[in-house]
């Protein structure tokens, strides 16, 4: 969108990107959708590990591919992943975004998010990872203005 936020930072490697992702765990609220995309080993399921440390979280991070979904739990939010890789239409898994995307104490992430385009708010920060090298990704932040403060301490 013409309007959106835009932020585009190089990782050098899974260290940082799970700190970026730390970084955009401090600004979460709540409510929250957030688009991952990138080509399958991209760095999506770095930066959910990243974002659920980020929030206190101790649980295990790990790619939902075969089970379509995991919740990690932290002190202050709900983490609700899901990968819709496997899926060309949402089926039953629509009514459990619904659900949780709804859910003021939960933050919702999304790999793969084509499958459920009808469902998912207009409204979401859009994290693109694009390999510049072996390790290297430039991540690209995209969101519109009403969810510009997740933008906030990004690293440059």
């Amino acid at each position: 969108m013409a309007n959106d936020k835009v932020r585009r930072i190089n990782s050098t490697g899974p260290l940082q990107t799970e700190t970026l992702a730390q970084q955009v765990s401090r600004q979460l609220k709540g409510r929250e959708v957030i688009e991952l995309v990138s080509d399958l080993g991209g760095g999506k399921t770095t930066f959910v590990r990243g974002l659920a440390r980020g929030l206190g979280s101790t649980d295990v991070v790990n790619s939902p591919t075969f089970k379509i979904s995991n919740v990690y739990r932290s002190p202050s939010l709900t983490i609700n992943h899901f990968d819709l890789y496997r899926l060309t239409e949402p089926g039953l898994v629509s009514y459990e975004l619904a659900e949780v995307i709804d859910d003021s104490r939960a933050v919702t992430i999304i790999e793969w998010a084509g499958a459920a385009a009808d469902v998912l708010p207009a409204e979401r920060l859009t994290v693109q990872f694009e390999p510049v090298g072996e390790n290297d990704r430039l991540v690209t932040f995209r969101c519109p203005e009403t969810l510009a403060y997740l933008l906030t301490g990004l690293d440059q």
